[in-house]
């Protein structure tokens, strides 16, 4: 038997695999999610979808594929999340579109609930610690259900 990973080719998201990491020591750390990268608008964009084998992961797909196909809404929304649920009071428009600008998409999760989770990055540096990321939760109707800070 083989110790290769099962790897699922999508004419859309491209080839997922499971993901791995390899540690200081040289063994193998197998994650429970499979992996890939897709290009939208000239930005790679980072895949996970949670799932240890193929028939976790087949389900997931269509709403990955929606996710992704709606990305210039979903990207706005998520910033505007990010922003509104760390002010005081209500954002001011200048305040949301500089978050706009300054927050970018780097990784796109489906969890195996059919939620979206859509990992941002701090591309400034003056939103976040380094080494912290915010993190919005799509629930299966597309509305923001969470919004959560990630280390």
């Amino acid at each position: 038997m083989s110790d290769e990973q099962p790897t699922i080719e999508d004419p859309e998201l491209g080839t997922l695999t499971r993901a791995t990491t390899e540690l200081t020591d040289g063994s193998i750390l197998t994650h429970d999610w499979f992996g890939g990268a897709v290009t939208v608008d000239g930005d790679e964009l980072d895949i996970m979808v949670e799932g240890t084998n193929p028939s976790d992961i087949t389900p997931l797909l269509p709403r990955l594929r929606a996710a992704i196909a709606d990305l210039a809404s979903l990207r706005r929304l998520a910033s505007d999340a990010v922003v509104t649920n760390f002010s005081n009071g209500e954002p001011e428009p200048h305040e949301l579109d500089e978050a706009a600008s300054d927050l970018t998409l780097e990784t796109i999760e489906a969890a195996a609930d059919g939620t979206v989770i859509l990992h941002l990055t701090d591309s400034c540096g003056d939103h976040f610690p380094e080494g912290y990321w915010p993190a919005v939760h799509l629930g299966a109707n597309g509305d923001v259900e969470q919004v959560t800070v990630e280390s």
